[in-house]
């Protein structure tokens, strides 16, 4: 059965709540959440794993499962299958568990995970908590568009990126509030969102991302 027929098949989680701290780490485009999952994983030794750059690494890994269907979809702008995505999410986690200093033969690895700019759909949200292990809550990082703009076009000037030009900006806020943003209502119902303020400098925003954390995880998470 390949990896993706099995995670489609797959009804229950791999890894255990006990064993596996998951946080999504949500937030439009220019937010900051990479600033805050860089000081996170110092702080409190969080495995930071970003789906983007797993797409994108896995696309030019040789021999790859996933690779020539990751690169068909992104060169036709579509959305790489969700399994993909998982999978890659899954494997790289497994790793991360495998290699950790406190695991024994007796005792299961246990992990810290921030998965930065996934689920970026409802879909995706479900089909990992049902087939990896549920997430504790989401962690959103809030501002407005016109901050977010205002950041990424100043990052334009120097960062080379493509897509960091008003027009394209514009899309990807389109596209973060028409599929992200029903992630995070699904989640608030659940009481499972500590929502951010990300309009203060980035100090200020980890000062408050601590206590969140804190006071849903406790001091010696």
């Amino acid at each position: 059965m390949s990896t993706i027929d099995n995670l489609k098949d797959r009804t229950t989680p791999v890894f255990s709540q006990d064993d596996v701290t998951v946080l999504f780490v949500l937030g439009g485009p220019g937010a900051g959440k990479g600033t805050q999952c860089e000081r996170l994983v110092s702080k409190y030794g969080f495995a930071h794993l970003s789906a983007g750059d797993l797409l994108r690494a896995e696309q030019n890994r040789p021999n790859s499962e996933f690779g020539s269907l990751i690169r068909e979809h992104i060169r036709n702008g579509t959305i790489v299958p969700m399994e993909v995505t998982i999978a890659l999410l899954e494997s790289s986690m497994r790793a991360i568990l495998s290699s950790s200093s406190s695991s024994s033969p007796t005792t299961p690895p246990k992990g810290k995970f921030l998965i930065d700019g996934f689920p970026r759909k409802l879909d995706q949200a479900l089909k990992f908590e049902e087939a990896v292990v549920p997430a504790r809550f989401v962690l959103f990082y809030d501002c407005p568009e016109a901050e977010m703009e205002r950041r990424l076009m100043e990052r334009g000037k120097t960062s080379g990126r493509e897509d960091d030009n008003a027009d394209s900006i514009r899309k990807r806020f389109r596209t973060f509030v028409d599929t992200s943003m029903p992630v995070v209502e699904y989640f608030e119902a659940q009481d499972r969102v500590v929502k951010i303020d990300a309009r203060p400098e980035p100090d200020k925003v980890f000062e408050n991302t601590q206590v969140e954390l804190e006071k849903r995880l406790g001091k010696d998470f």
